[in-house]
């Protein structure tokens, strides 16, 4: 029987608790077995330490997955799934003590591994180039978009309006933790120097929590330009509404294993401006407009011509819902699952 790492579950949601409960509820067959610690080591120092220890004799020699790069190093029967490699790649935007101890324990957990499963084929690629191991011990198993990531009606929009207090105007959306490599600051930088430009009537929207300090390194954010609604974490249940209500969705992103949030926009109609890096032009393809994430001047262009050119707008939302119907968690969880029984 398959044993699960669920230790991630009982830390705060952020997108990869979002990835195994999905994985997890579209599982095929009968479900695996959840493995987790008790309360007193579900976070920080504790949890690592029951992970190394404890989950090796739980486990007793059975097949693992941990679905979240992190495991007990020392165990060899293992699966792994990793999202991204951004301790190995950009230690910088960490927690000094988290990023010490991802770059220790990353290389060995994947190289010890049986087998090691990255959510796209940038994720796979930086994987090989930074921990070394062979492209055969490597699946690419890319994420999939939620049944409820579909475009809102007028009724669910209002309900969503009049529950975050967003008023009936025109907004673009931004969505994801207060983190370095999100990229705010000069999102907001773009926006002050695009607003003479920008219809009088529209806002920027930014949805997220800031990140973990024991995780993320500060994100910088002191001043917020004009005509910005900062709403804090969203819950899940209005997300579909907030992304089919915004003219356009904006995910500036420096760096992503992935790259979830935009190809959710998409599945609800929405068009969608990001990042000119490898991931997006993988998971979104030619249905995006993008942008080099560090260039302000060309992010404020970008914005300008989003806000004022309806036909460009219309016509990216046109294909977007197409292109992310090819995604979705029931794939990722066959083939996840696909995998795990071939090793059991």
């Amino acid at each position: 029987m398959i044993r699960v790492n669920t230790r991630i579950l009982q830390a705060p949601l952020t997108g990869v608790q979002r990835y195994l409960n999905e994985v997890l509820s579209a599982w095929p067959g009968p479900p695996p077995v959840f493995v987790s610690p008790p309360d007193f080591a579900a976070r920080g120092p504790q949890a690592h330490l029951w992970e190394q220890t404890v989950l090796p004799l739980r486990v007793r020699g059975q097949l693992l997955w941990s679905p979240v790069h992190s495991g007990p190093v020392a165990y060899r029967n293992q699966v792994v799934t990793v999202h991204d490699v951004v301790p190995l790649d950009h230690p910088e935007w960490l927690n000094r003590n988290f990023a010490r101890w991802y770059r220790w324990m990353l290389p060995r957990l994947v190289n010890n591994a049986r087998h090691v499963i990255a959510i796209s084929e940038f994720t796979r690629q930086r994987i090989m180039a930074t921990t070394g191991i062979s492209e055969k011990k490597i699946s690419v198993v890319a994420n999939g978009v939620g049944q409820a990531f579909r475009p809102a009606s007028e009724q669910q929009i209002k309900d969503m309006r009049d529950h975050l207090g967003l008023p009936e105007a025109p907004y673009l959306l931004s969505v994801g933790s207060l983190e370095p490599r999100k990229n705010l600051s000069r999102l907001l930088q773009a926006w002050q120097q695009a607003l003479p430009q920008v219809p009088s009537d529209w806002q920027l929207v930014v949805a997220g929590a800031a990140g973990n300090q024991r995780v993320f390194a500060d994100a910088g954010l002191r001043d917020w330009p004009e005509r910005v609604q900062v709403l804090g974490r969203v819950d899940d249940q209005w997300m579909p509404a907030l992304y089919s209500a915004a003219e356009c969705f904006v995910y500036l992103s420096l760096y992503e294993g992935f790259g979830l949030p935009p190809l959710e926009a998409m599945a609800c109609g929405t068009p969608v401006l990001v990042s000119d890096i490898q991931v997006m032009s993988e998971v979104l393809g030619e249905h995006a407009i993008r942008v080099l994430p560090q260039d302000v001047d060309a992010i404020a262009s970008a914005l300008q011509q989003v806000t004022q050119d309806a036909d460009l707008r219309q016509h990216l939302a046109q294909g977007a819902t197409v292109h992310a119907e090819a995604f979705s968690w029931q794939k990722t969880a066959e083939q996840t699952c696909a995998i795990l029984r071939r090793l059991e």
